[in-house]
């Protein structure tokens, strides 16, 4: 006859009654919001100046050159996606960096990579898109108590538009050859793209500012609209994060299973149901982090060690929001001063081009007859 296992008390009340675990609270109080917002101002100042550099620029050129002259901006560039998704793709295929707008080349490459070690840190920590929406949704919870969420359905349905969006943008630049993207970019509308963003936001058609002014509504009203239904950029980011090795990683053991996670969380995860989270749409805010109350339950990090507790699962796998901030640091500045050194980071384009270009640019049209390379 088997001899009856002897069940300690407490784990029978555990197990019997449903009771919560015993909550170990946090030694350290969590500054990963703090460090994350100065990050986010600090590069929202940045865009800011070379926003201001680049109207000047522009300006001097629209005024025949004459007033005050500043040198264009090529951080600007970062504000061109395509154009560095298509100058990524000619630089994969032929090995030379392009001579037009390399910087938007360079900053793509660098939030891939950013992408790659955290997730989609990119939209969450320095996008100045990003930032802004999330200005938005909390002055939408202040105006009007609380952001709305919608039905999984039409969750799950709007949320496919970026993708279909990126596809095609994909679609499009993959079946472009080289010579193709070499001509697109070297025509007068490719050198003066940047430029027609510019005019696009200065002279904004009715049309323009009323569907600005229903984006701006909607993201107050639903938190990260834009970036949740429509930013074909972090659809990317997000594709790309799948390969990263560190994610947001809850200790089962650890974990009170109070569910303030899940219910922080801007993209709606189930944060408090999961070992570790492998969305696409996980942005590494960190905000589930900052909402744990438990030691060493919740965290950015590396898979964990095999070891008896969670002090010990998590040792030196955890990425703090300093560490972060030094990663993020390291791949912006690095890869800046690598395109400077390199002597790869501006578009030089001689005075007379830009003194007929800048002035004309709103009557540049699409160059639709360029050829894809078939």
């Amino acid at each position: 006859m088997a001899t009856p296992v002897a069940v300690p008390h407490e784990v029978t009340e555990k197990t019997i009654r449903g009771e919560k675990k015993k909550l170990v609270r946090r030694t350290k109080p969590d500054r990963s919001q703090q460090i994350r917002h100065w990050v986010q101002g600090l590069f929202v100042a940045l865009n800011a100046w070379l926003g201001i550099q680049f109207y000047l620029w522009v300006r001097y050129y629209e005024r025949g050159g004459t007033g005050l002259y500043v040198p264009r901006p090529a951080g600007g560039e970062g504000y061109l996606p395509i154009a560095g998704l298509m100058n990524l793709k000619y630089f994969a295929v032929t090995g030379h960096v392009p001579q037009v707008h390399p910087a938007a080349m360079y900053l793509l490459g660098a939030f891939l990579l950013m992408s790659i070690l955290l997730k989609k840190a990119f939209c969450s920590w320095l996008c100045p898109v990003g930032t802004f929406s999330e200005f938005l949704a909390a002055a939408g919870r202040r105006i009007f108590g609380r952001n709305l969420h919608l039905p999984t359905w039409a969750d799950v349905s709007l949320r496919s538009l970026k993708y279909i969006l990126l596809g095609l943008f994909v679609a499009v630049i993959g079946a472009m050859s080289a010579e193709a993207l070499l001509g697109f970019m070297n025509t007068p509308y490719g050198l003066m793209a940047d430029v027609k963003m510019l005019n696009f936001f200065r002279d904004a058609s009715m049309t323009a500012v009323v569907v600005l002014g229903l984006l701006v509504l909607l993201s107050m009203l639903v938190q990260n609209f834009w970036c949740r239904y429509l930013c074909p950029y972090g659809a990317l980011m997000g594709l790309v994060s799948l390969l990263s090795p560190v994610k947001i990683r809850r200790d089962e053991e650890a974990c009170i299973d109070c569910g303030k996670c899940a219910k922080v969380c801007p993209a709606s995860l189930k944060v408090d149901q999961l070992v570790q989270i492998r969305s696409v749409e996980c942005a590494a805010c960190l905000q589930c982090v900052a909402a744990c109350p438990a030691e060493n339950a919740l965290q950015f990090a590396l898979t964990p060690r095999k070891a008896q507790t969670a002090a010990q699962r998590w040792y030196r796998r955890a990425l703090s929001p300093v560490v972060v901030t030094c990663v993020i640091a390291y791949l912006f500045f690095g890869i800046v001063l690598y395109a400077r050194v390199t002597n790869h980071w501006k578009t030089d384009l001689p005075r007379e081009v830009y003194m007929e270009l800048v002035p004309n640019a709103d009557h540049l049209s699409h160059p639709r007859s360029v050829s894809t390379g078939q």
